[in-house]
């Protein structure tokens, strides 16, 4: 059995990238609610506890509390943010609202640089952009608990490190799992590391070993039919899976007709060829179309596709006898952007097709083992896997298609129209070298909105394209890519000249957060 971190999840949309950075160190997490119950909590036997932060005060009614068995298991434990307000308060501190509130990077000043928590910590004061951290609080604590010491503090924040060597109980105001903080990596792996005395044993190949077991133990001598898109993460699910169960899997894979220029054929060739999979390809164009006629809301599109994904899986399986277990490739950054169905102290974004659009009636138990990996961590296992370059690095794509990139009403000539603006920019990436290096995501969305212009000697009026690029580590936050201009307009040219109904193209800067990373 791994040594264990335990995360308890008070809401924060980043909750999850602590369980990230700390499997980055190589140790093994688990994040829940902190309602979760203490005999669910010992069976992870955890060496350490992490508190992350959240959107409440320790002050409002009703406010999210610090389990005993945090404290009573004599484990250290880190609070990040609420985290840090949490345990100042449980313990007899003092939390008010900050007279500034903080919101953005903070220098951090170390007054205890022999403090393990900070061991190899780099403290040049010429070095701004290593001292960095990132802060987003409105509360603060102004009295620490009795045994604790400060540890750092920012500008604005005296205590915004504190300690309590003696119960090994740590905690910071800043958030040291997000990019804005350089050494915040450091700082928790050498929490889970020299402080809970964690090993580094949790690596890609101890995953799949573990995953396939469970997978094994899950299925039994039950049949899986696996839901292949033809994008990385439902590809690696199925390389897992069909690694621990073999032919006990039938791949089906539905072509809905709002895939990508050329993917619905290269996905049939590339399962069945390379990967040995027993693949049944479904075309489903007409039904799609016609189930998706007039519908114009995102979350009504969502719900359709995911609706009819279902029933289509149920014809199928039908047809090859009994299936018992419907196989997907959901990962982390679905099932935090669709909080409101695990995390009640959350905020829904938006409903995902692998998790929130799924009908209630469904018949099948669902296999996800990709669950809880980030889309990095995905490309890991399926290179460990052995899975070739084409589909590891295959651009992200969302399960309902190009039916939220196609805003507006779906037609087929629609979706023919983006599906070529859409070759046309990932082309261009690609021969530039930035399909990888420069940019993480990549895709041209067509609105429906149309704008006047000239074409030759006449005047035109017709359709926009919109074209989005980020740069992103983990996918829970990005910035728009800086393409260069002569590139856009090498672009921009190409399409406004080679795609029918399209006069007009632009490119988002919106950032995420505030923004999504999809239109939809």
């Amino acid at each position: 059995m791994h040594d264990a971190i335990v995360i308890l999840d008070y809401g924060s949309q980043y909750s999850q990238l602590i369980a990230r950075r700390i499997r980055e160190a190589n140790v093994y997490c688990e994040l829940v609610s902190w309602r979760t119950p203490a005999e669910t909590i010992r069976r992870y036997k955890p060496k350490g506890f992490v508190l992350s932060g959240g959107p409440n005060s320790v002050y409002d009614p009703g406010a999210p509390v610090l389990p005993d068995y945090v404290l009573d298991s004599g484990v250290p434990v880190l609070g990040i943010c609420y985290g840090m307000q949490l345990l100042a308060h449980e313990l007899g501190g003092q939390v008010a609202t900050s007279k500034k509130k903080e919101y953005g990077p903070a220098l951090l000043h170390i007054d205890e640089l022999d403090n393990p928590l900070f061991e190899s910590w780099q403290q040049e004061y010429n070095r701004d952009d290593l001292r960095q951290v990132w802060m987003s609080h409105g509360d603060k604590v102004n009295t620490l608990p009795r045994g604790f010491i400060p540890l750092a503090h920012t500008g604005n924040s005296p205590l915004a490190a504190s300690a309590d060597p003696q119960r090994n109980l740590y905690a910071v105001q800043f958030h040291p799992e997000v990019v804005h903080t350089p050494q915040g990596r450091l700082l928790l792996s050498n929490f889970v590391h020299l402080i809970c005395g964690c090993g580094s044993d949790w690596t890609p190949a101890n995953f799949i070993d573990e995953k396939v077991q469970a997978i094994r133990e899950q299925v039994g001598n039950g049949h899986v039919v696996l839901g292949l898109s033809g994008g990385v993460d439902s590809a690696v699910a199925g390389a897992l899976i069909h690694r621990a169960i073999g032919d006990q899997l039938t791949s089906i894979f539905v072509d809905h007709g709002m895939l990508r220029q050329g993917e619905a054929l290269q996905v049939v060739a590339t399962f069945e060829r390379e990967m040995g999979m027993d693949l049944v390809a479904v075309n489903a164009v007409e039904e799609y179309l016609e189930a998706l006629d007039g519908i114009t809301d995102p979350e009504q599109k969502r719900a359709i596709i995911g609706e009819k994904f279902i029933r289509i899986f149920e014809r199928e399986a039908r047809k090859l006898g009994r299936i018992d277990f419907l196989a997907q490739g959901t990962i982390y950054p679905d099932v935090i952007e669709s909080a409101g169905k695990d995390k009640k102290d959350a905020h829904v974004i938006k409903t995902h097709h692998n998790v929130g659009g799924l009908p209630e009636d469904m018949v099948f138990e669902l296999v996800e083992p990709l669950r809880l990996l980030f889309k990095d961590e995905v490309r890991r296992i399926g290179t460990a896997l052995g899975l070739p370059d084409e589909i590891v690095w295959r651009q992200p794509f969302p399960g309902p298609g190009l039916a939220i990139r196609c805003l507006g009403e779906i037609t087929w000539d629609r979706l023919e129209s983006l599906r070529k603006a859409d070759a046309i920019f990932i082309e261009e990436l690609r021969k530039a070298e930035m399909l990888r290096q420069g940019t993480q995501q990549a895709f041209a969305v067509l609105l429906p909105v149309k704008s006047v212009g000239v074409m030759g000697d006449g005047r035109s009026y017709e359709e926009v394209i919109a074209l989005r690029a980020v740069t992103t580590e983990d996918f829970m936050t990005a910035d728009w890519a800086r393409l260069p201009a002569d590139f856009l307009a090498h672009v921009s040219r190409r399409i406004v000249n080679e795609v029918p109904g399209v006069n007009r193209v632009v490119y988002d800067i919106t950032s995420k957060p505030p923004g999504t990373i999809e239109w939809e």
